[in-house]
């Protein structure tokens, strides 16, 4: 008769199979690292619940009973289940991870939580990059990265997903003769001197408009001085509200200039399933940021 309202336990259960391979007490005590004592207890409780007896002492050592030699194969196949049940959870643990890096003024807030509210027990980090951080996919610091195309990275290398598109904008100083305009046009831009920049990926477009021989700058916050400054005038996706942060500069619609493009990046190739569900989620809640 079984212990009432208990179930099977494995321990018990390897610590069976274990005597049995020896069969020998004391051998299988030490490759289980117990006490011999406790070790007999455990197969004492194993047999109290399965209602019969599994091993017989021998002045040699122990043998299987024949209810033992019924049930070693059936509790090796347990055992042997239990494992290849864990071992797919943990593969399973293992693969629903994922660290997501976004550049510079994107926020992807909604599309993280899309992904957390359908895989609770994923493990999903975010890395905030600047724009000449987008090596940071290829060595595996982020498994995925949404960023402004185009991006310095070989097309050969990456699997790209477009997310939606954002059209530009003009910021300049208040003094500026644009800035009191309705709109723009590219076209009214056009003639203007492009200003140096570091990345393309920046999404920074900016005209030079005074002086001459600007170094190239990389911050962020030091263009947005050069155009507060009146040296220069820059073109921004609509969706970067950061130089609304500075009451001297203006933001003007720009008529017939090409789209930025938001995009997701991944490593060609790469097997982790998070990534294409991500992509999922994003294409699902990532729109265009509300004037």
């Amino acid at each position: 008769m079984n212990d009432l309202g208990q179930d099977l336990d494995l321990r018990l259960v390897r610590s069976f199979t274990v005597v049995a391979a020896h069969q020998h007490f004391g051998r299988a005590a030490a490759d289980l690292h117990v006490a011999q004592p406790a070790l007999s207890r455990q197969i004492q409780r194993l047999e109290k619940y399965l209602g019969t007896r599994l091993l017989d002492r021998t002045p040699q050592g122990t043998r299987l009973t024949p209810a033992g030699r019924t049930f070693l194969p059936r509790a090796q196949a347990l055992l042997q289940a239990a494992r290849q049940a864990e071992l797919a959870v943990r593969e399973q643990a293992r693969t629903e991870r994922i660290a997501i890096g976004y550049v510079e003024d994107l926020v992807i807030t909604a599309a993280v939580q899309e992904l957390r509210r359908r895989y609770p027990d994923a493990e999903i980090t975010t890395r905030h990059l600047s724009c000449s951080d987008v090596g940071a996919l290829f060595d595996k610091r982020v498994d995925a990265l949404i960023a402004r195309a185009p991006l310095p990275l070989a097309a050969d290398d990456v699997s790209v997903t477009s997310l939606y598109e954002e059209p530009r904008m003009l910021v300049a100083p208040r003094d500026h003769p644009l800035a009191d305009r309705t709109s723009v046009t590219a076209e009214e831009l056009a003639g203007e001197e492009t200003a140096p920049c570091a990345f393309e990926t920046a999404e920074w477009t900016s005209y030079r408009i005074l002086g001459a021989g600007l170094p190239p700058i990389e911050s962020y916050e030091d263009k947005l001085e050069l155009v507060a400054s009146g040296e220069a005038i820059a073109v921004l996706p609509v969706g970067d509200r950061r130089s609304s942060l500075r009451p001297s500069l203006v933001t003007v619609p720009i008529e017939g200039a090409p789209p930025s493009r938001v995009v997701l990046v991944s490593r060609k190739g790469d097997p982790n399933p998070m990534i294409n569900n991500l992509r999922l989620a994003a294409r699902t809640v990532l729109t265009i940021p509300a004037a």
